[in-house]
């Protein structure tokens, strides 16, 4: 009788004994512990917990952009994405996530979103061939010559004075403007929102790509559109709180 595959078998019983007693009683083994939340630096696990709800699974687009447009990375500096992602936008519902400002994230884990999304979603070489306006502005901006560039560029889809057509969402709305930066609507004017059939600043008028300058503008202009208490269907001055405060004698 062969007993050698016997012999065999209890050997390797024995192995999966011993290596099952290789930790103290009640100790987890080496590597079975899940990572600290500070810890993770998967570029994966680090957008769908951090920038997905607002960005869109795997970066294609949600309430705000998408990250994950090989035009936007084409134009969008580097250095200043992840001081967005560490520092916030000021005012915009664009928040911090470094711990040095508030937010959960380690510098590492900062650093390995940024980079993540330039090595995972870049398109080397998409714009080969072409001029494309600056990520942030350098000369001064002109209002007026903003509106005449928005009428030319813009009105079609989205109405002569951005409230909007079938074809295009309203972008003069006062509660947009309030959540977005200039330099947020720079960027959507430059690179478009693919994901909502927006074309980038080439496709707007066939043949006729915006300037640099006439993208400078017509941000001015909208810029110029905000409010000073966005969002409210009335007048600060038709409030009843505001009127009946307003017949109250003064503080001493």
């Amino acid at each position: 009788m062969n007993r050698a595959p016997i012999l065999l078998a209890f050997i390797a019983l024995l192995l999966v004994a011993l290596s099952a007693c290789s930790a103290p009683n009640g100790q987890p083994q080496k590597g079975s512990e899940p990572l600290a939340p500070n810890e993770v630096l998967e570029f994966g696990t680090l957008y769908a917990q951090n920038c997905a709800g607002c960005h869109g699974t795997e970066g294609r687009g949600g309430a705000a952009i998408a990250l994950n447009n090989p035009v936007y990375l084409a134009i969008a500096d580097e250095k200043a994405m992840r001081n967005v992602i560490a520092n916030g936008v000021r005012a915009t519902s664009m928040p911090a996530f470094a711990q040095s400002a508030g937010g959960m994230l380690t510098l590492q884990q900062i650093d390995a979103l940024t980079n993540g999304m330039f090595s995972e979603w870049q398109r080397k070489g998409i714009l080969d061939g072409v001029n494309p306006p600056s990520y942030a502005a350098k000369t001064a901006a002109n209002v007026d010559h903003g509106k005449l560039a928005f009428e030319t560029y813009c009105a079609s889809c989205h109405g002569a004075e951005g409230g909007g057509t079938p074809k295009g969402s309203a972008i003069t709305n006062d509660s947009l403007l309030a959540l977005v930066s200039d330099q947020g609507l720079r960027t959507i004017v430059i690179t478009g929102r693919p994901e909502l059939g927006a074309p980038d600043w080439r496709a707007n008028v066939s043949g006729k790509p915006m300037s640099d300058q006439e993208i400078t503008d017509v941000v001015a202009w909208l810029a110029s559109r905000r409010v000073q208490n966005p969002g409210q269907s009335y007048s600060p001055e038709d409030d009843p709180q505001h009127l009946e405060k307003s017949k109250c004698p003064p503080s001493l």
